[in-house]
């Protein structure tokens, strides 16, 4: 996913106090809104609550309603922000309800990023203070109301599970019965926060909010939706990127029992039918002639080629350190390397879908996204209707990956509906998803390091070659030809006296997007700067943990997490032949994380992977289950890529189309995977990516340990292991 921003408000010239205004809850109760700082200015409504970009609500029954500025794909987020409110208000976690938020940019803006997205492990990170700052309010004026109720010094009052003591009277109030005399207090200017030693939630397990509904099969993604006299389509996009339909025979399609329609768009065509299996019969039926346009004779060798003329060519700074040239013209020793990762698909276990109903004068989206306020601004401009007159409803998602932050199935989705009498669910098979994704760019880098005649890196340089997604995703952050998002991390968490990082932007064909992939610049960076480290380490014959400690400077958090994974590895201890280990260390989203992965390669080239060893310290923690789970989640996600997946280019069209060519880890190949969090009291760094990051240089670099050949290339080819 993104990493456009991550930066910390100040940079943004935002304040560290948020707006918190409070009122009556309609029903009564005590609604307490809670503004962002960059948008100033919500107010309640006359007839309700007005919904700003997050607010607590308290019934008179002592409910808590948290909506949620932020969606649910998996990492926990229905979890861990809650827990910030619970333990600032003074609740159980099993007080808080839940509710989606609507899209609006300017009420649920993610403060980090400027708008209303999920994405850059930013959750925890930008609402890490603003949350617990509304819970702490809306304790403080809860206490002020029981206290106005008794009159008493509200400082002898006691908030603790949802009711306000008074020790020395005895008496009690449950927060219900508090709500609409708290509405009538004005909100604090400035209210204490807990510190984090008396912290009694954050910290601490909790079991997942959404756990129950996922088991029994209650919770509602996108492609649950069923409405009345709802239809369900499916669609073929043209094969070639660019390309566009010129002509379809339809008859057969619709004689297809079932089959309601067919709907022909510019670069589509999709049947709709009662149901799905109708649909896919007669999309299977349709006689399709495409204009291939000027992508038909399109490879990846073509691509690669034109990537390893760009890298030839000038660069844009992003980081110059030091003097590069002199200590390159005075180095013992040089070494170079080129380093290659491929474009790579999301494969959600949720397909794409989206269901759409267009009336005249209004039409409601039902559709899981991490960019709610894009796909109400999306079919807005579809259909030539006013963004307020356009509804959308948020669900779970099976899995977003960064594939969410995209809007082209909705877009889609909406022109098809636009010819369509009622509601219609459009749903992508995993072939339609895998061929037409947005793939995570393919990247061509240099790298090179200079040695003086102790073995100790003297210069560092590191060109990174691919396509922007900045420049198409949010131009206003592609500046002066500089992708930020493409150099992150492209120098590692290492402090190097000599550094020259820079960027080549290299323009794909029109039509062929690229996206974010569960991070990008960290995802591929880490692989070419760890790779080649542990070749820089090989070349001045030192050990790699050693290696990397003795570059790190006076990054102490760097160190710990280094050294805790190697200790609890068991780094430098024998392994049986063709097996061996190797690490990888990133500072990424504001984390640190270094893995360790042990491996065996058989004699077919195979590599296995039986163990990972990962210590993290991303600050302070808010579930520290929600951190193993996403570690562990990550690690796989991360190492089906290194062993499995690439995305291929052959006469304009993707060669593979499911999970039989484009694989995932399966259940027996998945290694035990140790966590080890390291306690901390620094800002929470986010958790959501890092792992994905650092399995695949830990992995090649376990295999260069095994094997003794390197490699610079994912994934990774069993026939270069062959009897190595």
């Amino acid at each position: 996913m993104l990493n456009i921003a991550a930066r910390p408000r100040e940079a943004s010239g935002l304040s560290r106090r948020s707006f918190l205004t409070a009122g009556l809850a309609a029903g009564g109760g005590l609604l307490l809104s809670l503004t962002l700082p960059k948008f100033v200015g919500a107010a309640l409504a006359a007839d309700g609550p007005f919904a700003p970009d997050a607010f607590i609500r308290i019934g008179t029954d002592g409910a808590v309603t948290l909506v949620m500025p932020q969606v649910e794909m998996g990492q926990g987020t229905y979890t861990s922000l809650p827990m910030l409110i619970a333990e600032e208000l003074e609740v159980d976690l099993a007080q808080v309800r839940l509710e989606h938020a609507p899209p609006d940019d300017k009420l649920y803006g993610n403060p980090l990023i400027g708008f209303q997205v999920t994405g850059g492990s930013t959750s925890i990170r930008a609402f890490y203070e603003p949350l617990r700052e509304a819970g702490a309010s809306a304790r403080s004026m809860l206490v002020a109301a029981a206290a106005q109720m008794w009159g008493v010094d509200p400082a002898s009052c006691q908030a603790s599970k949802g009711l306000v003591s008074h020790a020395a009277s005895g008496r009690q109030a449950g927060y219900g019965s508090l709500a609409e005399q708290a509405a009538a207090i004005p909100v604090p200017k400035k209210v204490a926060l807990k510190p984090v030693d008396r912290f009694t939630l954050i910290g601490t397990p909790a079991k997942r909010l959404d756990a129950a509904g996922k088991v029994n099969g209650t919770a509602t993604y996108g492609i649950d939706v069923k409405l009345p006299g709802m239809k369900i389509a499916t669609v073929a996009a043209c094969p070639v990127f660019g390309g566009k339909l010129k002509s379809v025979d339809d008859a057969e399609a619709l004689a297809v029992k079932g089959v309601r329609q067919v709907v022909k768009i510019e670069d589509a065509v999709a049947v709709v039918a009662d149901h799905m299996g109708a649909a896919k019969k007669g999309l299977a039926a349709l006689k399709i002639e495409w204009d291939e346009g000027p992508n038909a004779k399109l490879s990846t060798d073509e691509l690669v080629r034109q990537m390893e003329a760009a890298a030839a060519g000038p660069g844009v700074d992003d980081k110059k350190v030091g003097d590069v040239e002199a200590a390159e013209h005075a180095a013992a020793q040089t070494v170079k390397a080129v380093y290659q990762m491929p474009f790579l698909a999301h494969t959600t276990m949720e397909p794409l879908n989206c269901t759409v109903h267009v009336r005249p004068d209004a039409c409601e989206v039902w559709v899981g996204s991490q960019v709610l306020s894009r796909a109400q601004a999306t079919a807005a401009e579809v259909t030539g209707l006013p963004p307020e007159k356009v509804t959308v409803h948020n669900h779970l998602l099976g899995g977003g990956f960064g594939r969410r932050l995209e809007i082209d199935s909705v877009t889609q989705a909406v022109k098809i509906a636009r010819q369509v009498d009622g509601p219609v669910k459009v749903v992508w098979t995993r072939e339609e998803d895998v061929q037409h994704d947005i793939y995570r760019p393919y990247y061509y880098d240099q790298l090179s390091a200079g040695l003086d005649a102790q073995g100790k890196v003297t210069s560092f340089r590191h060109r990174v070659v691919g396509s922007s997604i900045l420049a198409r995703w949010a131009p206003p952050a592609f500046k002066d030809g500089l992708d930020s998002d493409a150099v992150e991390g492209a120098a590692g968490p290492y402090g190097f006296a000599n550094l020259h990082v820079d960027y080549v932007r290299h323009m794909l064909p029109e039509g062929f997007a690229t996206g974010w992939w569960r991070g990008v610049g960290i995802t591929h960076n880490a692989f070419m700067v760890e790779g080649f480290i542990d070749e820089v380490a090989a070349a001045a014959k030192a050990d790699p943990v050693a290696f990397r400690r003795d570059l790190l400077s006076n990054d102490a958090r760097a160190r710990g997490v280094l050294d805790l994974a190697a200790r609890e590895a068991g780094w430098g201890t024998a392994m049986p032949a063709r097996s061996g280990r190797g690490v990888s260390l990133l500072l990424g989203f504001g984390t640190y994380m270094a893995q360790v992965a042990e491996v065996t390669i058989a004699k077919d080239g195979t590599v296995k992977v039986p163990r990972i060893v990962c210590a993290v310290d991303c600050g302070i923690v808010v579930n520290p289950d929600t951190v193993k789970a996403q570690v562990q989640g990550g690690i796989v996600y991360g190492l089906s890529a290194a062993l499995y997946g690439q995305i291929t280019l052959k006469d304009g069209r993707v060669e593979q189309s499911n999970f039989d060519n484009y694989q995932a880890l399966r259940i027996d190949e998945m290694p035990r995977v140790e966590v080890h969090i390291v306690p901390s009291r620094e800002a929470p760094g986010g958790i959501g990516e890092p792992s994905t990051s650092g399995i695949a240089p830990a992995v090649v670099n376990a295999v260069f340990a095994a094997t003794g050949q390197r490699l610079r290339q994912l994934p990774i080819d069993p026939d270069r292991l062959k009897g190595a």
